[in-house]
């Protein structure tokens, strides 16, 4: 198998490859690659073609390199001057945002008799969190929370990442449900720390808040 491939390597270097396309031509591994071909001597033509390709690919690469902090900074420029839209946010500014919020994520099951959003967005999860505390006037002992992760995860240190987050004691969390290892690894990846249920059993603050989203869809959609 080694001959095999010893002689595909040379064949790609005979014709003027360089051994890092051949790695990549062929998957071999680059050391082996490295001493297969070391006797081979290319001509003055191969060895040319190889330095205007290495100049024009190191070139391509610059100019994106380039083209993407530009974009970057023409991004940041729009967003920065966004920004000072906002100088600070009210009591009356924080439970329309709180509302809003819940109106997108949070659950509305009268039957469960519990407020509760769902989140992996820590900065989500800080906002609604201000919002119970600052506007539902929700006692410390009363919130709840719940960490649903993958089986790679420290189970412990997930734990205390959302109990800094959220400022709730780890003792108020409901046992952290692990979700099977069968889950894709890009997902793994996109949320080390898995999603937060944040929640209060309180019938009366989920009828309030419900209350306080018919109303403001009703504001919002009066003409």
């Amino acid at each position: 198998m080694k001959l095999i491939e010893k002689e595909k390597a040379r064949e790609l270097r005979k014709l003027g490859h360089s051994i890092k396309q051949i790695v990549k031509d062929t998957g071999f591994s680059k050391a082996s690659v490295s001493v297969w071909v070391r006797d081979i001597i290319l001509t003055k033509e191969q060895k040319n073609k190889l330095s205007e390709r290495g100049r024009s690919v190191e070139s391509i690469e610059k100019r994106r390199i380039s083209r993407l902090h530009n974009e970057n900074v023409k991004r940041r420029t729009i967003i920065d001057s966004a920004k000072k839209d906002y100088k600070i946010i009210t009591s009356k500014d924080l439970k329309l945002i709180g509302t809003i919020l819940y109106l997108g994520e949070g659950a509305k099951t009268i039957s469960k008799a519990k407020v509760a959003l769902a989140n992996s967005d820590p900065e989500v999860i800080k906002i609604m969190a201000r919002f119970l505390r600052e506007i539902c006037k929700v006692p410390e002992s009363k919130l709840r929370g719940q960490i649903h992760t993958f089986a790679h995860a420290d189970v412990v240190e997930t734990e205390k990442y959302w109990s800094k987050i959220t400022g709730i004691p780890r003792t108020q969390f409901y046992k952290t449900y692990i979700k099977p290892s069968s889950s894709s690894l890009q997902k793994r990846k996109t949320l080390p720390y898995g999603t937060f249920d944040l929640s209060v059993n309180d019938t009366k603050l989920l009828l309030t808040i419900l209350g306080w989203i018919e109303k403001i869809k009703e504001l919002a959609i009066k003409k």
